[in-house]
């Protein structure tokens, strides 16, 4: 071979490959510490006592649904959702907020309103058919007591929703 015949360095393909290992090292370490410094979407809570006292106030208000002996049974179908006290049902006839909580989509999470009915029955139009996991939670307007249950629609059956 000729001298004339070699391509200069940088017009052969392995520095350019071995170059490009380390560039793209320091371009994911970059985009890597850019996520770490970003605390927009942090996991760490910075405040651990009022974390606390919010999960105990949560865990307060299951407790007194059960000291109220709070049993309901829950029925969805395609176009009414109704809930029928069994035990423990409000004296004051009070509307009742029943929140669904996709389980992976926040952005289907939505609440109804249950109003009772003279039989006792509380009851709401379902917007449109629901479909997948649910977390429900059942609470009245004031939220001094919730019910909740995770639960996969449709079902054709009453389901059993207590504390």
């Amino acid at each position: 071979m000729e001298e004339s015949d070699i391509k200069p360095w940088y017009k052969q393909f392995w520095p350019w490959f071995l170059i490009c290992i380390p560039v793209s090292s320091f371009i994911v370490g970059g985009i890597v510490i850019s996520f770490a410094t970003d605390g927009t979407n942090s996991l760490v809570v910075d405040d651990y006592y009022k974390e606390g006292k919010s999960i105990n106030a949560r865990l307060d208000k299951v407790e007194a649904a059960r000291a109220l002996n709070i049993s309901t049974q829950l029925k969805i179908s395609d176009e009414l959702i109704s809930v029928e006290f069994l035990t423990g049902a409000p004296e004051s006839k009070e509307a009742l907020r029943l929140d669904f909580f996709h389980v992976t989509q926040e952005d289907k999470d939505f609440q109804v309103l249950l109003l009772a009915d003279a039989s006792g029955i509380y009851r709401a139009e379902a917007s449109a058919s629901i479909k997948g996991k649910w977390r429900l939670r059942l609470t009245p307007l004031d939220e001094h007591w919730k019910v909740q249950k995770t639960i996969t629609l449709p079902t054709y059956t009453a389901i059993s929703f207590n504390p």
